[in-house]
């Protein structure tokens, strides 16, 4: 049985360990609450873009753009794997590793493009060769611009087949879902999931005909990189968001589990002291009685 000094030293660590999960449960309320606010922020744009791509779309017949056209066959699948930089918050890490290992074994062969560092680890120890990876904490929208430059090169010039992304999702505060999503080639579905917003047909029916200038062509091959790499910065700001509510969750659930330890330990504390003392006091009373017989 642990002796009261070390049951006493367990309680001033568990308390010492709460004190830092506390903490890093306000800065995740922190800043999840900015996080959040630079998604929605981002939104309107989003849905503005996909509505403007869908209308180009439905306008041309056909379109001389990389983007529109399927990949080289025979490369391997372009993943781009979007994690957290930093861990303490669950499961959120793994599910979205674990998803892209998922999709992985269905195709023949892949090339990762990891942006956080969690993913950079988890790639690298999956024994893969040197990949291009970017952390999640630096600029978001210099991340998304090299991002999307690199993955479009490598699509356009045949190193890959095709551009999927594999990122958190945030469902609500307590719920985040891994997503696989195919970038390119850009399919008319895609689209209506990057907006995400309902009524989009009964909208697009009062909104009249659009005229473009100079001509839809033209316009489509200009907006399909930026559709492109907004995507990738909406990612970003979502795995952020997603981020910081999963360590919210995880940090209140290690908070309230050191709670329960302490007092367990208060309790077996206490007894192992109250033992103590009356081991402490039969021995007197042994002794005294020895003493009294003689």
């Amino acid at each position: 049985m642990p002796s009261v000094r070390d049951l006493r030293d367990r309680i001033r660590s568990l308390k010492n360990t709460q004190q830092i999960t506390k903490a890093m449960k306000q800065v995740a309320a922190a800043k999840i609450r900015r996080a959040e606010e630079a998604r929605k922020r981002a939104r309107p744009y989003a849905d503005a873009l996909a509505e403007m791509l869908a209308d180009l779309m439905a306008a041309v017949s056909s379109v001389d753009h990389p983007f529109m056209k399927p990949g080289n066959e025979s490369a391997p699948a372009g993943i781009v794997l979007m994690s957290a930089d930093k861990g303490l918050a669950g499961a959120f890490n793994s599910n979205v590793i674990h998803a892209a290992e998922t999709f992985a074994r269905g195709c023949s062969g892949v090339r990762y493009y990891t942006v956080g560092i969690k993913a950079r680890n988890a790639v690298r120890r999956t024994g893969s060769p040197e990949h291009p990876t970017w952390p999640l904490g630096a600029s978001k929208i210099a991340t998304a611009r090299e991002v999307a430059s690199r993955t479009a090169d490598d699509f356009v010039h045949g190193t890959i087949s095709e551009i999927v992304l594999v990122s958190q999702k945030l469902v609500s505060m307590m719920s985040q879902r891994p997503e696989t999503r195919k970038l390119v080639p850009v399919l008319a579905e895609d689209l209506k999931a990057f907006a995400g917003t309902d009524g989009e047909e009964q909208r697009r029916a009062t909104r009249g005909a659009v005229e473009f200038s100079p001509s839809p062509e033209f316009v489509l091959s200009r907006l399909l990189p930026k559709y492109l790499e907004f995507t990738l910065y909406s990612a970003m700001l979502e795995t952020d968001a997603a981020f910081f509510a999963a360590q919210l969750v995880a940090m209140t659930n290690a908070t309230d589990n050191a709670s329960k330890l302490i007092d367990e330990l208060t309790i077996a504390m206490n007894n192992a002291r109250q033992a103590a003392i009356t081991k402490e006091l039969l021995e007197i009373v042994g002794g005294a009685e020895a003493l009294g017989v003689e």
